[in-house]
């Protein structure tokens, strides 16, 4: 089979867009999971990879908080394992931050949903980007940049660890000798070192994939580094088609002084889709969202994009006043965000209103054919190996993707008309990781 993209769904609440809650066709409810449930029926009825749910551990907490539906939210775990008995054969990528938990409570919950789930599951480790999770977990400020990838690189070396505590023929359960599992085929992990220290095993077996799939959203220096080691899915946001193939080269092109090759990691930009039979119609049914956005809540959404700003002090109609780099905030996206300001000599409230759709993803707002045409055009450019979708409002615009640009794509070959396997790794072509640790016992 030639090469084909991914696609995952990124479920965020009522929507993308931070408007999406006001829409008169979307439910106001973030709580509401029959729309999760719909949505998630919906994407794996279009064969998608994996659905893909993002998350903090703290609330909003700046003056327009209360004019912003995600100040509620469900935990992703909770969410996807509900979504794994309403559904078969579609990936299940939870984030979970580095910062914030210790890594066997993450391992154990990652087994458990694979188990759930029949080798569903994928952890998109994060390091958190909002300080105010700070303040949830006796601390008083934010871990510091470089301690927090740190910390995140031992904590995956743990998690990976923990998840090979079993051998995959460990459990026997033979009734009649007595024997529940064989002694030989499970590992302490003893692990003592600068940020933890984990003795082990873990208390569930080794999941059908092996582990769960490692993804990574990182896109600093540092992020890109510690994915090209570790992760086997990488989510980007990239602004354009030029940007990202440099992101794509600079990758992958880091793989093999870790002695990995290309098909070992899928680069997967976010792109924020408006669909419409016609080009009109997609434009309109854009603006309807656009036309909801509070200027106020635009800015405050951009401060929170930025690193945690506070811009309610400064004029709407001013520029982008001068931000200090941030060690705590998201790096690569201030970066994008102070770039596409200075360019397009942007006001606050425009730069707002800009972002309260696709929050610094590539936009495309157009008819299947051309959101196709720019799909196939990254896709083949070296630029991506599939997208995260990103929606203005859910379950609709999710619906609208699948009935309308997802047949185009597999009309044109480049993405699949059923499934082929039953695990996340199948969908997305990666190898199941042999277990280290019991290597001397032929396992796979």
């Amino acid at each position: 089979m030639s090469r084909q993209l991914s696609l995952g769904a990124f479920l965020m609440a009522t929507g993308h867009h931070v408007a999406a809650w006001r829409h008169p066709d979307v439910p106001a409810d973030p709580l509401d999971f029959a729309s999760y449930r719909r949505a998630a029926q919906v994407a794996e009825a279009a064969c998608f990879d994996a659905l893909f749910v993002a998350d903090s551990v703290a609330a909003p907490n700046d003056p327009l908080a209360s004019h912003s539906a995600r100040s509620v939210y469900f935990e992703p775990l909770t969410l996807l394992s509900a979504l794994s008995a309403v559904t078969e054969r579609i990936g299940l990528v939870a984030t979970a931050t580095t910062s914030y938990n210790e890594p066997y409570h993450v391992a154990r919950k990652f087994a458990s949903l694979d188990h759930l789930s029949g080798g569903r599951a994928g952890w998109n480790l994060v390091t958190s980007d909002a300080a105010a999770e700070a303040g949830n977990f006796g601390r008083q400020a934010h871990i510091a940049h470089a301690e927090r990838y740190a910390r995140a690189r031992e904590f995956q070396q743990v998690v990976q660890g923990l998840w090979d505590s079993w051998a995959d023929d460990a459990f026997v359960r033979d009734k009649a000798a007595g024997l529940f599992h064989r002694p030989e085929g499970v590992r302490s992990l003893d692990h003592l070192g600068e940020h933890f220290r984990v003795k082990g095993p873990l208390n569930v077996a080794r999941s059908p994939q092996g582990r769960p799939v490692l993804v990574q959203a990182g896109s600093s220096e540092t992020g890109r580094e510690l994915a090209a080691e570790t992760a086997e899915v990488v989510f980007t946001a990239q602004p354009s088609l030029a940007r990202a193939q440099a992101f794509y080269a600079d990758l992958k092109g880091r793989l093999a002084r870790y002695g990995r090759d290309e098909d070992s990691l899928k680069v997967m930009p976010g792109v924020f889709v408006v669909v419409g039979r016609t080009t009109q119609e997609a434009q309109d049914k854009f603006e309807q969202f656009q036309a909801l956005v509070d200027p106020r809540v635009g800015v405050a959404l951009l401060g929170r994009m930025l690193g945690n700003f506070d811009l309610s002090g400064y004029p709407l109609d001013g520029p982008l006043p001068e931000l200090p780099t941030t060690e705590d905030g998201q790096r690569s996206r201030q970066l994008l965000l102070t770039e596409l300001a200075g360019n397009e000599q942007l006001t606050l409230a425009q730069l707002g209103r800009r972002i309260a759709g696709g929050r610094g993803h590539y936009s495309l707002v157009g008819t299947p054919e051309q959101i196709a045409d720019e799909l196939q055009a990254w896709f083949e450019g070296r630029a991506a190996d599939g997208f995260n979708v990103l929606v203005p409002h859910l379950p609709q615009g999710l619906e609208e993707f699948a009935s309308q640009v997802v047949p185009e794509l597999q009309r044109r070959g480049l993405f699949r008309r059923h499934y082929q396997g039953r695990t996340l790794r199948e969908h997305l072509g990666l190898q199941r990781p042999a277990n280290p640790f019991f290597a001397d016992r032929g396992q796979p």
